[in-house]
């Protein structure tokens, strides 16, 4: 290499020669480590030839004996030992190991050279003599030192000089760690030939031993760093040398732990899942001849050696597992059940050893000694895990001397299972009725509650603190817990046959139970997390263990709760950051798959300890006493808080939730409680109870703050307006005055450390009221939001039937005032927020809340994204211990998960409205009719015929608005001379496009909660789902049951059997609709509620359904899935093809890809698919199909060839940010490898961009992942628009910017403000993508998309014009990812929506059917529609023309809706005015004139409404 090549490139080159992945060094120490799980398959696999072991005699096995006289111990041998035949080819392993040497030796040399390049360039200049590293060394000890000083000096004064510090550095690393290689090389190259001379001579014979004279063993633990203190304490002898290491130490000093490998003789590493670190592992521990790995990532175990015994895959390509003779064993322990597999080797692991004690040879040794220090490993604590290490140094890593001098001593079992209490003297009981004995003889006064609770046995062996801190808690907060340790992979096997409940005694009677093993519990406690079956190590089909998990815990039917302290990340980071990457996935994610509720993180790491956090123990414990209360509390005695929704205020909006007719569902969720026995009459008859409407009418009136104002004789007035003065309803609440709110909100004054954990901070007893007094002044003096006239507090009013209570959730307070969070960061809810959630609980003492419908805002109030805390989360701090029934739609499984985390939501969820089909009408039938007789003239004459109805044609295309949605091709003035070919495709796209529209779907109407379906209800759904696959007359058939797949009452072809077969399961599962109302009563009875994946049936199909269930969210470590990544891809490909084709052949540089959390997880994944695509990268997964990392794809295997990587600005949803770390975070490492790449610019827009922001001093360049700020959510785009407080696009663009301008990636990257790398991605950007998850919301009907994907858009348009450059070139492509068209661009898919929903007479018809609700989504979609002219620039008079006929001129309409819900018809006219008044319509006088004369009257209308109550 000639001198002239730097440092770093001939570093680069060596790595690359070598085939390593050198994990380099991180800016910041991560505080949690997200990766794949996977500890399954750690059993024994294959051996191979020998490496690293102390040679044996060996010993030949008979082969005369017959399989009927043989041993079992003898046949499992021979089982063994014929899957691992020898096959050593002696010559051909010398050869290799030369090669080897070789290889090792020119490394050594080549970064030699290297380093002296590097001292002659660098001090050549400065002492002609120094031109190697040992001339530098040798002046260093042979000049004087005021020499050498001065050289020193002179070299600290070049600007090359850290670089070569850090370079020379980096190479000696390298250079010494192959050195040892060479050096270690060569030794068991030597030991190798003595022991094949000795073999040769004498088989018999002892064979020569490697002269090793100490053991250097270095330790590796990941998820179990909290015990590095005690392995740093083993009493070894000086010839046995470990060196402890925790996976933290990969990151913050990888130097120190590849220097520690680098002299190792043995490795041994627990617990490693980080695919970067198990890469980086994985390069290091190569050479190393003694390698063990337990439970831990599959890549990462498959290097497991010991002696002959090996866990590489076999050459088949299948995973490392057993050999069959393994599996045959393993057979023999446990239940034969799929789920128990993992149990049973913990039996085998016990046995293991005994069973191969006298079986001859050395593999069967190896795999005895690999199970006898897996055996001492498992069963932990100090004792064991020295005998571990010293069984490992006699047999294998010390000679024949030294080791004789071991005496490994007996293993001391701890059992598999057990039961602890910190006051049992024997610290543990076998069983589980021998320990509730003892607990009642011991504590006679005990609680009833019992508490069936599952602890990692590890923790107790090696007695972790925070275990007798949690038992003892839990005591006084009277709960009897019964604390049963286990490995972790068979919790399940705990629970299904260990506890038991009054539930299933009455399912399956007490004579099938085996109460000399069980117990009765009230509720079940996992402080483990992960998947129920299978725990850490689950093996099973991702469905399959779910099933398997729902069914068990069903059949107990008792709330199943995770609680466990963080073993993955610290204290200060979930004060910090909240809880995220893998932490959140053990403790949120996989649990919830089984049906988990109520998640409480106990405490966390500080340093390498766990530390309680007696505060959340005291939270868990109160919430599972509620639970529990709601089973033995009789149904007349419960009180209920049934909580709608009013958000936004004045606009019609209280009693509405999505897809869910709220008045209708109170009707059924009224009748259904009344029917279990519920109290819902002040005088308990029953025969006149309110309606849902009535009780929605008073809860309107008392929106307003004069209403507020007058307190609860404003309040009594409204319910007998609206309901009349019977017995059956009054006005329910109080005034909550400032000091009792005070009260409310503070911490015991007794509270500290202990309570509160090692924080870096201690609360205050009244923090959160000097917090929410900073937002909103002294509550003493405070007149704002919902206040009582005369001072005296803050009134909660709603309405009192019996024991249930209907209240409005209160608005957030600032929808006059949106821009208060833009500078807010630490804005509180307002105190009349909080006083009516906490006269919930104290005051009205309400045994649960039901939320109803989708959704409010409680859950996402200020705190902690994840991971409450009691002293910042909000969310937490107001629900307190009360269980929260959310009532939910099942389609959106993204906010579901907001609710069900922050909000302690156990979600029941509803179904969609049922589909329909758009249709044609009025204009664009009589365009139809037309072309059909254009396309369908036939004789002699057709010429003429055609040429007749052009202009016809021409005429009924304008009159139904079809010019912009598809424009003529030649010149529209002159159609008679367009040239017949020409007008024939133009008169066949029309017609094309009119049979699109006539065959959308949209959603019609509202669902009423647990309403059977309907017949004609049935077909709909099934039309919708079935298309053109199954005719109109089967799916009839089907619905009205007059088809028996393989019977005789109806025929159909033979091949749509298996369409029918499907058919008829849909309406099956869609008459269980009423579920919806059992899941309801089944939560507030304290009982389990079934888990389900949340979607809707036309895109995820009938695993959706029945609804009633609680929904719940996906693996993240899965994502993109594979059919996302097709698809993902493929919408990538098409939208770069367009976007190609409409600009002269010139790619975008930068597009702007919107990540939302529920296409996210209802598509797998197909948005991260698309921004994968356009960079140029590939998903990869490890052992267990996790995604672990995406990998950049060489240029030139990039498709169309010749295409450059694109760069992609992710907007994040706050739901997305939080929801998907571990892919924030990887997508971060994409980018910032792919500015990295050495690629030419105009081939890698990412390193373009990168450099150029490099070049202007921005920091962080490779930022790419922007969100709100941490913890926040929402643009408030929606806000401005919707209180009008804005004046132009720029301005909703601006605060778009400001409201997105935080960055997230890997480390440290948790929020930072990064406005500068934002604009000058903007400025760039020439398309945004945006993807619609589903039918029943598309872009017009719901604020968030013009909030975010219209002012993204203007934010890039003015970008643009701010950097000179054209803004109307930037493009914004819709992907309809439940369908099969291509991308749309954005203003052709509005008109589209707009013809076939808003303007459509079908869907008006169907909602405006839905009477104070269906008014509610109609007057939203006129919002939207001046949020969409604001934001993106879209303005079409017919579209406002044909709104104003269909909802204004229609005088049935518009009464309708005026008397349904006067507020919400307010504002249709209102933004109708509003269209006008900014420009965007073009409407004549006439209407404009009508419009304020309507709104006039309709302005006085709700007045009086509200005087008549408040006067």
């Amino acid at each position: 290499m000639p001198a002239s090549t730097s440092m770093s490139a001939r570093i680069a080159c060596v790595r690359q020669s070598r085939a390593q992945n050198v994990y380099g060094d991180r800016s910041q120490k991560n505080s949690h480590r997200s990766a794949g799980l996977g500890l399954g398959a750690h059993l024994a696999p294959h051996s191979s030839d020998s490496g690293g072991r102390r040679p044996t005699r060996t010993y030949a096995s008979s082969s005369s004996a017959s399989a009927s006289s043989s041993s079992p111990a003898e046949q499992f041998s021979a089982e063994i030992l014929a899957m691992n035949p020898d096959d050593d080819d002696a010559s051909a392993d010398a050869s290799a190991q030369e090669e080897e040497r070789l290889r090792l030796a020119n490394e050594v040399s080549s970064l030699q050279t290297s380093l002296d390049d590097a001292y002659s360039n660098f001090f050549s200049t400065i002492d002609e003599r120094i031109n190697d590293e040992a001339a530098f060394k040798r002046l260093a000890l042979e000049e004087d030192g005021e020499t050498f000083s001065k050289i020193m000096q002179s070299a600290e004064t070049k600007p090359e000089w850290t670089a070569f510090q850090r370079d020379a550095a980096s190479t000696r690393l390298l250079l010494d760690r192959a050195r040892a290689k060479l050096e270690k090389h060569i030794q068991n190259a030597d030991a190798r030939q003595v022991l094949a001379l000795a073999e040769d001579e004498d088989e018999e014979k002892e064979p020569a031993t490697t002269a090793a004279l100490a053991a250097n063993v270095v330790l590796i633990t990941g998820f179990e760093s909290f015990n590095v203190s005690l392995y740093n304490s083993l009493n070894l002898p000086k010839s046995v040398s470990i060196k402890v290491f925790s996976d933290r130490d990969i990151e913050s000093n990888p130097e120190a732990v590849e220097s520690a490998l680098a002299q190792a003789n043995a490795v041994f590493m627990s617990l490693l899942f980080d695919y970067d670190q198990v890469e980086w592992l994985n390069a290091r521990i190569k050479d190393i001849p003694t390698r063990l790995v337990f439970e831990s990532a599959l890549e990462l175990m498959s290097s497991t050696r010991i002696g002959t015994f090996t866990m590489k895959p076999p050459k088949d390509g299948k995973k490392a597992g057993p050999p069959p003779a393994v599996k045959a064993i393993l057979s023999k322990f446990g239940s034969n059940r799929e789920e128990d597999k993992l149990v049973g080797y913990l039996s085998f692991l016990k046995i293991g050893p005994a069973l191969l004690r006298f079986v001859p040879g050395e593999k069967a040794r190896d795999l005895r000694n690999w199970l006898q220090i897996y055996a001492y490993w498992n069963q932990a604590g100090k004792h064991n895990v020295e005998q571990a290490f010293l069984t490992l140094a006699k047999e294998y890593l010390l000679d024949e001397s030294s080791s004789q001098r071991l005496k490994p001593q007996k293993l001391i079992e701890t059992p598999a299972l057990g039961v602890y209490h910190p006051d049992y003297d024997k610290r543990y009981f076998t069983s589980l009725p021998d320990y509730m004995t003892w607990y009642r003889q011991q504590k006679p006064n005990a609680a009833k509650t019992v508490v069936g609770m599952l602890l990692y046995r590890k923790h107790v062996i090696t007695n972790q603190p925070y275990i007798d801190q949690l038992i003892r808690r839990l005591e006084c907060e009277d709960l009897l817990p019964v604390p049963v340790f286990i490995n972790g992979v068979e919790a399940h096997t705990v629970v299904r046959d260990l506890f038991t409940t009054e539930h299933e005694i009455q399912q399956v009677g007490s004579s099938k139970l085996d109460q000399s093993k069980q117990i009765m519990v009230d509720a079940i406690v996992s402080t483990i997390g992960f998947p129920l079956v299978g725990g850490p190590a689950g093996t099973m089909e991702a469905g399959r263990q779910q099933d398997i998990a729902s069914t068990i815990l069903q059949s107990k039917n008792v709330p199943y709760v995770v609680a466990a302290p963080l073993l993955i990340q610290d204290m200060a980071s979930w004060a910090r950051d909240g809880i995220a990457g893998l932490q959140s996935v053990v403790l949120y994610s996989l649990p919830e798959l089984d049906g988990a509720i109520d998640t409480v993180t106990l405490g966390g790491l500080v340093g390498d300890d766990i530390f309680l956090a007696e505060e959340r123990v005291v939270a868990l414990a109160r919430r599972l006493k509620k639970w529990v209360s709601l089973r033995r509390k009789p149904e007349s005695e419960k009180r209920i808080a049934v909580i709608l929704y009013g958000f936004p205020p004045g606009v019609g909006a209280t009693g509405t939730a999505a897809l869910l007719n709220v008045p209708n569902s109170l009707d059924a969720m009224i009748a259904r409680l009344a029917d279990e026995g519920y109290q819902l009459s002040n005088d308990g008859d029953r025969s006149s109870l309110p309606t849902g409407e009535s009780i929605v009418e008073v809860l309107r009136q008392l929106e307003g703050e004069v209403a507020a104002a007058r307190g609860m004789g404003a309040a009594s007035k409204a319910v007998e307006k609206a309901i009349g003065s019977s017995n059956t309803a009054s006005a329910g609440g109080t005034v909550v005055s400032p000091s009792l709110l005070k009260e409310w909100l503070s911490f015991p004054e007794s509270y500290g450390p202990t309570e509160w954990g090692p924080l870096p901070f201690l609360p205050s007893s009244d923090l959160m009221v000097r917090n929410m007094q900073s937002a909103w002044g002294d509550l003493r003096a405070y007149r704002g939001i919902k206040t009582a006239q005369d001072g005296s507090g803050f009134v909660v009013a709603g309405v009192q039937c019996g024991n249930v209570f209907f209240g409005v959730q209160p608005a957030l307070g600032v929808e006059g005032d949106p821009m208060r969070l833009l500078f807010e960061r630490d804005l509180t809810p307002h105190p009349q927020y909080a006083a009516f959630y906490k006269w919930l609980s104290e005051d009205y003492e309400a045994d649960a809340v039901l939320h109803m419908g989708m959704h409010g805002t409680v859950e996402w109030l200020p705190g902690s994204p994840l991971g409450n805390t009691g002293y910042d989360s909000w969310s937490d701090t107001l629900l307190a211990d009360l269980p929260n029934v959310y009532v939910y739609a099942a389609n959106n499984p993204s906010e579901s998960v907001v609710a069900k985390r922050r909000g302690y939501g156990t979600l029941v969820s509803y179904n969609v409205p049922p589909y329909g089909r758009s249709g044609l009408y009025a204009a664009l039938t009589e365009a139809r009719a037309v072309l059909t007789e254009y396309r369908e003239a036939q004789g002699a004459d057709v010429a003429d015929v055609r040429l007749a109805l052009r202009e016809q044609i021409m005429q009924a295309i304008e009159k139904a608005g079809l010019t912009s949605d598809v424009p003529f091709p030649g010149d529209a003035e002159d159609v008679q001379s367009t040239s017949p070919e020409l007008f024939d495709r133009y008169a066949d796209d029309v017609y094309g496009y009119l049979s699109i529209l006539e065959q959308r779907l949209f959603s019609s109407g509202l669902h009423t909660l647990g309403q059977k379906p309907t017949e004609g209800v049935l077909v709909s759904y099934l039309e919708a789902y079935f298309g053109d696959s199954l005719s109109t007359e089967a799916v009839a058939a089907v619905c009205a049951g007059k088809v028996e797949v393989g019977g005789e009452s109806l025929a159909f072809p033979a091949e749509n059997e298996a369409k029918l077969r499907e058919a008829i399961e849909i309406k099956q599962l869609l008459e269980r609709t009423p579920e919806e109302l059992d899941g309801v009563v089944r939560a507030l009875n304290g009982e389990f509620v079934p888990p389900a994946t949340g979607g809707d049936l036309l895109r995820d199909g009938p695993g959706v359904l029945p609804t009633g269930r609680n929904v719940h969210a996906l693996d993240p470590y899965r994502m993109p899935s594979a059919s996302a990544t097709t698809r993902g891809g493929a919408v990538a490909r098409a939208i770069l093809a367009k976007h190609v084709a409409d600009n002269d052949g010139v790619y975008p540089e930068t597009v702007s890809v919107n990540l939302w959390g529920l296409d996210a997880i209802k598509t797998k994944g197909e948005s991260v698919a698309v921004a994968l695509e356009l960079v140029g990268a590939r998903a990869v997964a490890e052992g267990t199909g996790r995604v672990a990392r995406f990998e950049l794809i060489p240029l030139d295997e990039l498709q169309p060839p010749g295409r450059p990587r694109v760069d992609v600005l992710c907007n994040m949803s706050g739901i997305f940010r939080d929801t998907f770390a571990n892919v924030v975070s990887l997508l971060d490492d994409l980018f910032e490898r792919a500015a990295a790449a050495d690629e030419p610019e105009e081939r890698n827009f990412i390193r373009k961009h990168a450099r150029a922001m490099e070049a202007q001093g921005i920091e962080r360049g490779t930022a790419r992942l922007f969100s709100n700020p941490a913890g926040d959510y929402g643009s408030m785009v929606n806000e401005r628009v919707g209180a009008g407080n804005w004046t132009s696009g720029d301005e909703l663009g601006d605060t778009w910017v400001n409201r997105n301008s935080f960055s997230y990636g890997r480390g440290g990257e948790r929020g930072e403000a990064r406005p500068e790398v934002l604009n000058s991605l903007l400025a760039t950007t020439d398309r945004v993508v945006q993807a619609i998850d589903s039918v029943e919301y598309g872009l017009t009907d719901i604020q968030e998309y013009y909030a975010n994907t219209g002012a993204l858009l203007s934010a890039a348009r003015s970008a643009k014009a701010k950097s000179g450059a054209d803004p109307s070139k930037v493009g914004c492509s819709i992907v309809e990812t439940f369908g099969d068209d291509d991308p749309k661009e954005l203003d052709e898919t509005l008109r589209m929506e707009y013809r076939t929903r808003l303007l459509n007479p079908r869907w008006a018809e169907a909602m405006s059917e839905q009477g104070s609700g269906g008014a509610f989504e109609i007057s939203q979609r006129f919002t939207a529609m001046v949020g969409w002219a604001g934001t993106a620039g879209f303005q079409d008079d017919f579209v406002y023309d044909q709104s104003f006929e269909t909802y204004v001129a229609d005088e049935a309409m518009r009464e309708k809706l005026r008397e349904a819900n006067p507020e919400a018809f307010k504002n249709v006219v209102r933004r109708m005015l509003e269209l006008h008044g900014r420009g965007f319509w073009d409407a004549d006088d006439e209407r404009i004139k009508e419009l304020q004369e309507l709104y006039s009257e309709l302005d006085t209308e709700v007045e009086m409404m509200s005087a008549e109550i408040t006067l």
